[in-house]
């Protein structure tokens, strides 16, 4: 029969002396029992903050409110707690009220790119659906604080439809994420019927879910859930690992449902200053997770959002990661180092510079132990099938289910059947100066 561990058993007695092995394991138990105060935190994890400290965490979380699952909650390890990675995410610092000047309220400006309310259309193929903004727990490192846990924010079956009308009347987005919020945090009925409305769009190809609840509130994975998934395929699920303590039994056995289930799994994990902000940390991490069935997908640096300058760290601590992850371990364990640019210039690799030099006819690269080599390149690239006249073209270009689509950035450059020659920011002062207008 499943069992408390000790501190789980600690935890459950004090919320409540009849709290049952089953209560624990019931999400909705765990979601009506978050630790939201200073008080109920101090009592079920045996501490207790001084009375100084208490005015500043109260400041905070009247800013920045506090949620915590009893489940995550237990993972802390009360003999180093202020040091410990699961309690720097779930609880709040006094560092959160100082905003810097670089800090900014919605650093991705997904509002700004709303065509529908909750929605943001950053790429051409695919679109950002904010179907909740609740969550299980409030991540102290959260992107999106101004709306999470915001009870006047939450979108109603309204917005929603009016989100997925703008889908239906777009044909260009071919790849729905939801994300919040939560979107596990819905009632399976309400996923279901989200779930349906897209997946009868012709147009659209996939749906992605990103959730934390594998994470923070395991027992959301049920099999009933799984079962009503199941019927929306294909369904991508990305999940959010930080720290290898983060997977634990309970968390192993919702990714493998998921998994056993077909949905393919990836992870995002935010570099995070005194949580993973170590080589051997993430190693550990990315081993794990591709252990569980997950692939390491991104790891974002820390966005600019008010109150996050505690936990970002400079850029090359993460090139420093990635180059210490890239030929020192399987390849499809290496997450792609991103910046999601403020001002919603949308996700920007940023990886370890492997190509030294480039002549004519080679180039000229260095390999993870610092090898260097030259590959040579082909004496002539003749177009064999390809006349390169992609307006005319009889071949690739007319088959079936690969429609042409207008170039879009950096494609125009490439794309021979477009004519643009550069790209020019709004407001250069040369082409300024070339068409007669003054300062």
């Amino acid at each position: 029969m499943p069992k408390f561990t000790e501190i789980q058993q600690q935890i459950a007695e004090r919320i409540s002396p009849d709290t049952l092995i089953s209560h624990w394991r019931d999400w909705r138990w765990q979601a009506r029992h978050r630790i939201r105060d200073i008080d109920t935190f101090e009592k079920l994890l045996g501490i207790q903050f001084g009375d100084e400290e208490r005015q500043t965490l109260e400041k905070t979380i009247e800013k920045f409110p506090l949620s915590i699952t009893p489940y995550y909650l237990s993972l802390i390890d009360r003999s180093d707690f202020r040091n410990d990675p699961v309690y720097k995410q779930a609880f709040p610092s006094p560092a959160e009220l100082n905003v810097s000047r670089a800090d900014m309220a919605d650093p991705l400006h997904e509002d700004a790119d709303a065509p529908a309310p909750g929605l943001t259309h950053r790429y051409p193929d695919r679109v950002l659906f904010h179907v909740s903004n609740v969550c299980s727990m409030y991540c102290r490192h959260c992107t999106r604080k101004r709306k999470v846990g915001d009870v006047d924010s939450i979108p109603d079956r309204e917005q929603i439809a009016a989100g997925i009308e703008y889908i239906r009347n777009t044909p260009a987005v071919r790849d729905v994420l939801l994300s919040g919020g939560d979107p596990f945090l819905l009632d399976d009925a309400q996923l279901d019927w989200i779930l349906s409305e897209l997946t009868a769009i012709e147009h659209v190809e996939i749906l992605r879910i990103g959730t934390r609840t594998p994470v923070v509130l395991p027992y959301r994975i049920t099999d009933d859930l799984v079962t009503m998934l199941k019927k929306h395929q294909p369904l991508w699920i990305n999940t959010h690992f930080n720290h290898p303590r983060e997977i634990t039994a309970a968390s192993r056995a919702a990714l493998a449902k998921l998994a056993d289930a077909g949905f393919p799994l990836g992870n995002q994990s935010v570099l995070l200053a005194g949580v993973n902000d170590c080589p051997r940390i993430m190693k550990r991490l990315v081993h794990k997770l591709v252990a569980n069935r997950v692939r390491p997908y991104y790891l974002y640096q820390c966005d600019l959002s008010e109150g996050l300058s505690h936990f970002r760290t400079p850029v090359g601590k993460g090139l420093e990661i990635v180059e210490s992850l890239i030929g020192h371990t399987t390849g499809f364990a290496v997450p792609t180092y991103v910046i999601d640019a403020p001002g919603g210039g949308g996700k920007i690799p940023v990886m370890p510079n492997y190509v030294l030099s480039w002549a004519t006819d080679r180039v000229v690269l260095r390999n993870y132990e610092g090898v260097i080599t030259a590959y040579q390149e082909p004496d002539s690239y003749p177009a064999i099938d390809c006349d390169r006249n992609c307006a005319e073209c009889t071949l690739t270009l007319k088959t079936e289910d690969a429609p042409e689509q207008d170039p879009v950035g950096i494609t125009k450059l490439l794309d021979s059947y477009d004519e643009t020659i550069a790209l020019v920011p709004e407001g250069t002062e040369r082409l300024g100066r070339r068409n007669g207008e003054s300062d």
